[in-house]
């Protein structure tokens, strides 16, 4: 697949190697990339990853927004407070709701969001996909499955209300009880 990632820093690498690893072709842009650059890559783009800050998507210029349309959307942002060390929205929206409103006719697909940068290439983990766009979904978890994840399909977007604060668990635990970004959620199936 021809995959564009908005976002160069530890997600958004970590991204880029495991993706063209998997024999993907990949661009990356980040806030020093042109707007119509970053346009012009969505617009070659199967799909499209966004790796950057929560807040960054709403400021996404007109061209990225319009290229965006009509595209497969991976969500990979996260509420998160400055400090890291809450969620900025959460319970009746979240993250995934507001991006899919700010990019209208965007194919929003949340996943990897749950997975730090350190842990993008440990096999196993447990990949959340959540998408109202079930054609789009299922191109995220063959992705995520092809990347070695344990992809699963949870449901529609709404469902990354539930997902977001499993993930500030996570930053809790990394970062406020000392263990780390080498941790990660697997699903146990009994």
């Amino acid at each position: 697949m021809k995959i564009s990632i908005i976002g160069k820093g530890n997600v958004g690498s970590a991204l880029e190697r495991r993706l063209t690893a998997a024999g993907h072709t990949v661009t990356t842009a980040d806030s020093s990339t042109a707007p119509d650059q970053v346009a012009a890559q969505v617009a070659e783009a199967e799909a499209t990853a966004l790796a950057v800050p929560f807040p960054a998507v709403a400021q996404f210029d007109a061209q990225i927004r319009t290229a965006l349309r009509d595209k497969v959307v991976i969500d990979a942002t996260n509420p998160l407070a400055a400090d890291f060390m809450s969620l900025t929205i959460g319970h009746t929206t979240s993250a995934g709701e507001q991006v899919a409103a700010a990019l209208p006719g965007a194919r929003v697909v949340k996943a990897f969001n749950t997975v730090f940068a350190a842990t993008l290439e440990v096999p196993g983990l447990f990949l959340p996909v959540a998408s109202d766009d079930e054609a789009a979904k299922k191109t995220v978890l063959e992705l995520g499955t092809q990347l070695g994840f344990d992809a699963v399909d949870i449901g529609p977007l709404a469902n990354a209300r539930y997902l977001e604060p499993a993930v500030e668990l996570l930053v809790q635990l990394a970062y406020g009880q000392g263990m780390g970004t080498g941790i990660g959620l697997t699903l146990a199936r009994v």
